[in-house]
């Protein structure tokens, strides 16, 4: 009898017994937040995971079947160029309009194709905090000074993050890339400039697709949206042509989901989610069906998807459980996250990392959140370490980072972040 693995057991069992016998149900605080929790997930899955998640799987998948792991090494290898290499993954959130979960396929992508570490951990922060968009909303809504801030910020962020990361874990490293021998796959045949085109298109449409949900009165963020739908159906059609013309697909099959599409943003109500969604669904059956490539491609866009997704809805429901959606609150009452971000202290900003770095924003959220409380009193220190944490970081990002790199290496990109959102709060606010 193993009584060590017993007493084990038997602890987690009263732990566990205990937690339900004093299960606050029936508390109104308890209660509601029961109900964030999901109401967050549903929103989850009907906003988010539809029009950003869904791209960015068709994109790591993509990466992962029609870029060589010779380029990625090339670009974002540990043998690459430093400048070369971060530069490349500082500057990559300049085209992406993504939230900390949405840039988890393609940074799942790149790191298993052979990227260096400190390369990827770059691309992991810049992408979502780096977004031109959100930036632009910045200094027009918060002030010129915290968007400055933040753009500056955000691009020293993800290089620092990324050399301190290379350098804490190069051992590590140089055994995972000797570990991982090269696997040239087969040229596909078509012109470089082909695949750019083809990329582009994909990144083009998961970028109009998560732009836009700032709920704000912002006259810019309002143009965006307005042409969302007009320029997601341009993107359809070029990526149609792309499919037939280079990737070899049935010109029926892409025609008869197209008049699919057509029928249904039509006479079906709900915008262009719906449609959307079922050119996702048909062209994933399309892809299966066809065999080489296109089965290739989806085959890696699902390995993703069933790697990340349960990882980001059970990190969502706590999310929710805890501190609500916008708007709303979960177990934790907003007041004290309003009381504890005044002022420039120490604590303030440390707290304004912490729980930036621990809340979900979807892309661009974050400013009209920041809005209200720098009009309960939060300082400008304090709302400058939250926009550098938060976009970049959440729980359910957390989680999914863990599965792809460790416990070691995500606490430590998750420290460094706190830490030098909180530092640079703190300068910002004596500035």
């Amino acid at each position: 009898m193993n009584w060590k693995k017993d007493w084990k057991s038997l602890t987690w069992l009263v732990a566990v017994f205990l937690g339900i016998y004093y299960l606050p149900v029936g508390k109104e605080r308890f209660d509601y937040s029961i109900l964030e929790a999901f109401e967050l997930a549903k929103w989850y899955a009907r906003e988010h995971v539809l029009l950003c998640l869904i791209p960015a799987f068709f994109i790591a998948g993509a990466i992962g079947v029609f870029i060589s792991q010779g380029s990625v090494m090339k670009y974002l290898g540990a043998g690459a160029k430093k400048i070369v290499a971060y530069t490349v993954a500082s500057v990559s959130g300049s085209i992406l309009a993504v939230c900390s979960c949405t840039v988890l396929p393609l940074f799942a992508g790149i790191y298993r194709m052979g990227a260096g570490l400190g390369p990827a951990t770059a691309f992991l922060y810049a992408g979502p905090a780096i977004n031109v968009l959100a930036i632009i909303l910045t200094s027009r809504i918060l002030g010129m000074e915290l968007g400055i801030a933040r753009a500056v910020g955000a691009v020293v962020f993800s290089i620092v993050i990324g050399l301190v990361m290379h350098l804490i874990f190069r051992k590590d490293e140089a055994k995972r890339i000797s570990a991982a021998p090269m696997v040239i796959l087969e040229d596909s045949g078509r012109a470089l400039w082909k695949n750019a085109v083809f990329f582009f298109i994909l990144v083009a449409i998961m970028v109009m697709a998560t732009w836009g949900g700032c709920n704000c009165s912002d006259s810019f963020q309002n143009t965006v949206w307005s042409i969302k739908g007009p320029a997601l159906s341009v993107l359809a059609v070029a990526l149609a042509v792309v499919l037939v013309l280079w990737m070899k697909i049935k010109a029926w099959k892409i025609i008869s989901l197209a008049v699919v599409v057509t029928s249904v943003a039509i006479f079906a109500p709900g915008g262009f989610a719906v449609p959307f969604v079922v050119g996702m669904v048909g062209l994933s059956i399309i892809l299966t069906s066809g065999g080489g490539e296109g089965a290739e491609w989806f085959e890696a866009t699902f390995g993703f998807a069933r790697q990340i997704l349960p990882l980001l809805f059970a990190g969502v429901l706590v999310a929710g459980f805890l501190l609500g959606r916008v708007g709303y609150e979960g177990i934790i009452p907003s007041s004290w996250i309003e009381a504890a971000v005044g002022g420039n202290s120490l604590g303030a900003n440390l707290f304004a990392s912490v729980a930036g770095a621990f809340m979900y924003f979807a892309t661009l959220t974050e400013i009209p959140i920041l809005q209200g409380l720098m009009g309960s009193g939060m300082g400008k220190g304090p709302a400058l370490a939250l926009l550098l944490a938060g976009p970049a970081l959440s729980l359910p990002n957390m989680l999914v980072i863990r599965s792809v790199m460790g416990t070691k290496k995500t606490v430590t990109f998750v420290a460094l972040v706190v830490v030098m959102a909180t530092v640079s709060g703190l300068i910002f606010g004596k500035m």
